[in-house]
């Protein structure tokens, strides 16, 4: 019966029962409620044969408890309220330690059930009622429980009980009032210079997240980062700064989580390489995506190579882009990246690579902007001083849509240029 004892005190509804004279009273340790109805005193021999039942649920086990209570329970008509009240409560005790929450939930009903019983122990049976209820996810039985016990407490609500309204209202998909207790659980916290326990916080992050009010959920989380830093704040945050629009924040707080230590997911690694990309960092995006896939952190896959390619390639860094255009062509089978290395090629002025990759390109298919490749061979082919094979390149460049209009400005340059060329070599 300890176990059992102890369990029922954190429900807040054992009652010790001490011989006063010929008659029993309660002793109750919370501070006294109003009574409005008149309590009739607990006999001896009642009050004997609960003490009975304890005695023996300790000594020989709840079913040995058990049989005492009926013996009591059979001569139930002559007891009084308050009697037929701890008999049910014990009841209550008893099944509640064979975790039989339903018929532990019928006993303590049967408890309130009576008119004249001290106002504290309706206060706790009732407190104990809704606990009951909660475990068994029966949410509006809790705030049904709930709200008879606020109706009989005169007391203001401590934090906790604040909180257990909260989680039920919550539970309910209830949020506003949810909200409203879980607030006033915080501010009572503040106001005693103590810190709002994490558990509050994240019900009140969930609160203002289904009210659809990401600024508060924003607000929230940054508390959670101040008082309980772990990694996945820091990443919420950040997420949710940048729902809000708040894109150089978003950046500061998933970079601090990454010099932190906090990000080891490589999702998380990528998108802080976006992040970067976004802000107008792409070299920071390179570098970051370059050592995470060199490390293994990120799968050395095409996708995580066209985004280090075009980090490079948006930082101005055509050379560095090359090595990983190289290694994502090599796992896909079109010519995607053979046109960009024949592009970054051509910026590079590496003529023959830029006419070896374009031709590439061309060959594997499977490429947007089929012109550009013809424009590309037909430049290489010029800054080489091969005109007839520039020109024909242009040629097949001026056939396609997108790319005819400047294919026949190069055309027309390069056909000066020739002329020119030829004429000076016939001078000489």
């Amino acid at each position: 019966m300890k176990n059992l004892y102890i369990s029922m005190l954190a429900l807040g509804s054992l009652y010790l029962l001490p011989v006063t004279d010929n008659n029993i009273s309660a002793s109750y340790a919370a501070e006294p409620v109003k009574q409005s109805v008149k309590v009739p005193a607990m006999r001896n021999r009642v009050y004997a044969q609960l003490a009975r039942a304890q005695k023996l649920a300790d000594e020989e086990g709840k079913q040995a408890g058990l049989e005492v209570l009926g013996e009591v329970e059979n001569r139930i008509d002559s007891l009084n309220s308050y009697e037929k009240a701890m008999l049910w409560n014990f009841y209550g005790f008893m099944h509640y330690g064979n975790e039989d929450l339903d018929a532990a939930i019928d006993s303590f009903e049967k408890v309130i059930a009576e008119v004249a019983i001290p106002e504290p122990l309706r206060l706790s049976t009732l407190y104990s009622l809704a606990q009951l209820s909660m475990q068994q996810q029966k949410y509006r039985e809790t705030l049904t429980y709930l709200k008879q016990w606020q109706q009989v407490n005169t007391k203001e609500l401590t934090a906790d009980q604040h909180i257990l309204f909260a989680q039920v209202y919550y539970q309910d998909k209830q949020f506003a009032p949810s909200l409203a207790s879980i607030n006033k659980a915080i501010d009572e916290a503040k106001s005693k210079n103590k810190l709002p326990k994490e558990n509050w916080l994240i019900l009140q992050r969930a609160n203002y997240y289904e009210l659809k009010q990401p600024k508060k959920v924003t607000e929230v989380l940054e508390s959670l980062v101040k008082y309980y830093e772990k990694p996945e704040y820091w990443l919420q945050l950040s997420g949710m700064y940048g729902e809000i629009g708040q894109e150089a924040k978003q950046l500061a707080a998933m970079e601090t989580a990454w010099q932190a230590g906090y990000i080891t997911k490589a999702q998380d690694i990528v998108t802080l390489a976006q992040l970067y990309r976004f802000n107008g960092i792409p070299y920071k995006a390179a570098t970051l995506l370059e050592e995470t896939i060199a490390d293994g952190r990120i799968v050395a896959n095409e996708r995580h190579y066209e985004m280090l390619a075009q980090a490079y390639l948006a930082a101005k860094n055509d050379r560095k882009a090359i090595p990983a255009l190289i290694k994502a062509g090599e796992i896909n089978e079109t010519g995607k990246f053979d046109a960009q290395l024949a592009q970054a090629y051509l910026n590079l002025e590496n003529w023959h690579l830029a006419i070896k990759s374009a031709d590439s390109a061309l060959t594997k298919g499977g490429i947007d902007r089929v012109g550009d490749m013809h424009l590309i061979i037909g430049m290489s082919y010029f800054n080489l001083a091969q005109f007839e094979q520039s020109l024909a390149a242009l040629k097949e460049a001026e056939q396609i849509t997108s790319s005819a209009k400047m294919a026949s400005q190069w055309y027309k340059y390069v056909k000066r240029e020739q002329v020119q060329h030829n004429q000076l070599a016939m001078l000489n």
